[in-house]
């Protein structure tokens, strides 16, 4: 057991993550706060590092893109993935998402990335789906700066860091405490009673639509 002043130095951090928007299509906003040893990460990278359960993802070719404008940065794990894929054919995706200094707070990193929701099973009554997604990890990375030993544990990260050496870098973790331990997102489904009512209505916008391509086709095509 860790000394009392050792355990009043190494205070934990603290976790926030929001989501903005509404409906699908949203922005996960992680904010951390270091504690007393925040001045230590100081030229260190700083990063969070979450789960998502298969009921939400991360759109690759719109990450590349603001990732192309120096708008975010994250590593994906897979890099592959398939964002048709509905909720109960999907897997779990880990994300590792740099953060940006806070210029409104010294021991303060924020950063925020796009996420979508994936389309879940019909649902017998309830008209929403609930995924759940746990806190995230903080991790730093210092290639050039070491950090106390007593407050930061080394950890396992299959990403390098963003440090001024072009040398293999030691990330480590941080204990944390969450503002939240969970944070919850609700995702519309169809009812299953529903579901005749759906197909009738598919089949009738279908033929409709194709009759007027046909009669389109017919009446201005020309035909050799």
């Amino acid at each position: 057991v860790p000394p009392l002043g050792v355990q009043a130095v190494c205070q934990g951090a603290t976790v926030t993550q929001e989501l903005l928007k509404e409906g699908f299509h949203r922005d996960l906003l992680v904010k951390v706060e270091l504690g007393a040893v925040g001045e230590d990460a100081e030229g260190c990278t700083v990063a969070a590092r979450t789960h998502l359960p298969p009921g939400i993802y991360v759109d690759p070719y719109e990450l590349a893109s603001l990732q192309q404008h120096n708008l975010t940065k994250v590593v994906l794990i897979p890099d592959v993935i398939d964002v048709e894929a509905p909720e109960y054919l999907a897997t779990e995706l880990l994300v590792l998402l740099h953060m940006e200094p806070d210029s409104r707070c010294s021991r303060c990193f924020r950063a925020a990335v796009p996420v979508h929701g994936r389309y879940h099973r019909p649902a017998a009554e309830s008209e929403k789906a609930l995924v759940v997604l746990k806190s995230p990890e903080v991790l730093v990375c210092c290639c050039d700066n070491g950090l106390s030993a007593e407050c930061w544990m080394p950890a396992e990260v299959e990403a390098p860091c963003s440090g001024k050496t072009t040398g293999p870098c030691q990330w480590y973790s941080k204990t944390h405490k969450p503002a939240y331990e969970e944070l919850i997102l609700q995702v519309p489904v169809g009812l299953r009673q529903h579901s005749s009512f759906v197909c009738v209505v598919t089949l009738l916008a279908t033929v409709l639509c194709s009759s007027l391509i046909l009669t389109a086709v017919c009446k201005y095509g020309h035909f050799s």
